[in-house]
């Protein structure tokens, strides 16, 4: 297991995240805005959670963000014992939205709140990639 791989299904995309997913076997992390009202939506959806306009459309996000918030999880069973320690971070988008995800490619003790992060892309030989960040150089 490289160090940025961690115990994780592959996705199952529905007609809402098809297209999301599919952008990340490519290496894009995809977002969606409302054409009504300019709100950047997380997580794909078929409709605005702001003001309910079904008008939506995907963008290619920077893939720039910082941690929001983290854990760091030392204790875990099954699969997940053989990761720990790994982070569990919320990380704020560029864009605004938060995510829920790893932060990886570092030790887990140096991530801190407002760290600098980008994504990276962890193939799951599913057609998909799931999305992770790693603090920036």
């Amino acid at each position: 297991m490289s160090e940025d791989r961690l115990p994780t299904d592959a996705p199952r995309p529905t007609s809402a995240t098809q297209e999301f997913w599919a952008a990340t076997s490519d290496g894009t992390l995809l977002l969606q805005r409302c054409d009504a009202c300019g709100t950047v939506i997380w997580y794909p959806k078929g409709f605005c959670p702001a003001c309910s306009s079904f008008a939506t459309s995907w963008f290619a996000a920077s893939g720039l963000g910082t941690v929001y918030s983290f854990t760091v999880v030392r204790k875990a069973a099954g699969a997940w014992q053989k990761a720990t320690p790994y982070v569990v971070a919320y990380v704020e988008l560029a864009e605004g939205p938060r995510v829920l995800t790893n932060v990886v490619g570092c030790d887990p003790g140096s991530v801190e709140v407002g760290m600098p992060v980008q994504v990276v892309f962890d193939d799951t030989g599913e057609g998909t990639a799931l999305y992770r960040f790693r603090p920036l150089p």
